[in-house]
């Protein structure tokens, strides 16, 4: 039995895991997060078979973010589950590290020194489809604007995620509002097993939010979508729930140490619950 990291073929495989959990990952979302630190996917192996994954990416040297955390269910009560987080938090180091927690392991979590600090709602709906003049794919010159303003709303210099998530791929497209240079938002639209997820959205009005929000780049008919907000009382979840989007899953956002200091935008939704 071992503890080791695993290869992006093993993460597609947790993934799968995730996806049986109810998370719906993204179709193409192991190789953005495998980017973001190989070191920090992780396995226990038992007899050639892995049993247990979490993964801890150390975004930056201050901050690290915790997800992944799954056993497969005839192998959990051995233990094999403990082991692979005293891994996880030994690879942070002298990082804080953040989760999105569901209900039922929120009181594991403070045991372990994790502290709430927000919420992430997971909002649903269908959404109109309104082509904008002044909507167009992202490019590789807007790379560092989004980038950039990525970091300020989660607080996390991430590069070498946000590089691999921004980068356009046949079911991850991110979108730009603006004039010529003048980049007013953006928003990452990814298809997923059921469905596609909106995020991160970064926009300073209602006006530029809705517009965002009714851009995807995919045309797929009759389709729900999800967008992951941080709290019930913010600007977007209210436009969300305008818009007839309905919450349907909440996590607790924690982190053990100190949380990051971040930027506020008005309409803003995070990347993914997996890396923050």
């Amino acid at each position: 039995m071992t503890v080791r990291a695993m290869s992006i073929e093993e993460l597609e495989e947790v993934l799968g895991w995730a996806a049986d959990e109810g998370w719906n990952p993204g179709l193409d979302d192991a190789k953005a997060f495998y980017a973001a630190d190989p070191a920090g996917f992780l396995v226990k192996e038992v007899q050639n078979e892995i049993v247990a994954a979490i993964s801890v990416v150390n975004h930056d040297p201050d901050f690290a973010f915790l997800g992944l955390y799954l056993c497969k269910p005839q192998y959990r009560g051995q233990g094999h589950g403990i082991d692979v987080w005293h891994a996880g938090i030994a690879h942070a180091g002298t990082r804080s590290i953040g989760l999105d927690g569901v209900p039922d392991q929120q009181e594991n979590y403070a045991r372990s020194g994790f502290v709430k600090c927000g919420s992430t709602v997971r909002y649903e709906g269908r959404n109109a489809l309104e082509p904008a003049p002044n909507v167009r794919l992202a490019n590789p010159n807007d790379l560092q604007f989004v980038i950039n303003s990525d970091m300020k709303t989660c607080g996390m210099q991430r590069d070498a995620f946000a590089t691999a998530w921004f980068t356009q791929t046949p079911s991850r497209q991110t979108i730009v509002l603006g004039d010529g240079k003048d980049v007013k938002g953006f928003a990452t639209f990814r298809r997923c097993g059921a469905g596609i997820k909106i995020g991160p959205i970064s926009a300073c009005s209602d006006i530029d939010a809705r517009v965002l929000l009714e851009n995807c780049p995919f045309i797929v008919p009759n389709c729900l979508y999800y967008v992951d907000v941080q709290g019930h009382d913010s600007a977007l979840a209210k436009l969300l729930l305008k818009l007839g989007f309905e919450p349907v899953f909440e996590t607790a956002r924690m982190f053990r140490g100190i949380p990051p200091a971040t930027v506020p935008v008005a309409f803003h939704a995070i990347a993914t619950m997996e890396l923050g």
